[in-house]
Parts: C-alpha cells; sequence; structure tokens
C-alpha cells in the first residue's frame, strides 16, 4: 500500500513553524516503509493579519486542495481553522516540534513520530 505525506516548507530541508506562511509542500510517496518519490508542489499561504477570502474560500481550505491527494499532513504548527480544514478534508495531521523534514518523514515511516497538539493554536 503507498501513502503520500505533505509537510509545509519554504526551503524543501525544513519544516516550516508555521503552516499558513510556508510557500510550499514537500509531498512525499510512501510504499512499503520506502520513500520512492519526493516533489515540491506550490502552497497557497498568507500572512497574519490577512482575512481575505478569494473566491469565497476560507485559505485553510485553500491550502489543503493542492494536497488533497495526501494522507498524511505533519506540520510545525498551525492555526486552529487550518487545523479543522485539513482534518475535514481527511488528513490525519500530526504537529511536531522537529525542524528536520528527513527526520520526521523516517521517524512516521518507523510509527516513531509524535503528534504535539499544543502546536495548534487558535485564532
Amino acid at each position: 500500500m503507498s501513502m503520500k505525506i505533505a509537510i509545509p516548507t519554504d526551503d524543501g530541508e525544513t519544516i516550516s513553524r508555521h503552516f499558513g506562511q510556508a510557500k510550499y509542500f514537500k509531498v512525499f510517496t510512501v510504499e512499503r516503509d520506502q520513500v520512492t518519490a519526493s516533489e515540491m508542489r506550490p502552497k497557497a499561504s498568507h500572512q497574519h493579519g490577512d482575512h481575505s477570502h478569494e473566491g469565497g474560500i476560507h485559505p485553510g481550505q485553500q491550502m489543503v486542495q493542492s494536497i488533497s491527494d495526501c494522507n498524511v499532513l505533519v506540520a510545525g504548527g498551525m492555526g486552529t481553522p487550518a487545523f479543522e480544514k485539513a482534518t475535514s478534508a481527511g488528513l490525519k495531521v500530526i504537529m511536531t516540534p522537529e525542524s528536520s523534514i528527513t527526520t520526521a518523514v523516517q521517524a512516521f515511516i518507523h510509527g516513531d513520530l509524535e503528534n504535539n497538539s499544543s502546536l495548534v493554536h487558535s485564532h
């Protein structure tokens, strides 16, 4: 069985501390506990205080649309609205203080990546 893991990032190496502000997703395809592919995808983003909803769509919804084919979202911090949009879209969301994308993906594959729900903040 294959799965896809999405991680918000600005540089492809580091997990963004703020989901909403990250410019990209690094998406990994995992098959039989091995990474078989990875790609960088552009990600809709917003800055603090930006409450515009282009096309009437909440920014959190725009952000998860580009990873609708993924199963898991690993993030370093996000607001409650984005968290709710991600979980409503069927993503398993794991919040981690880990900064290295490579370390987080390997920890997830081995079942060692713990969820830290305190990294979801209210808006």
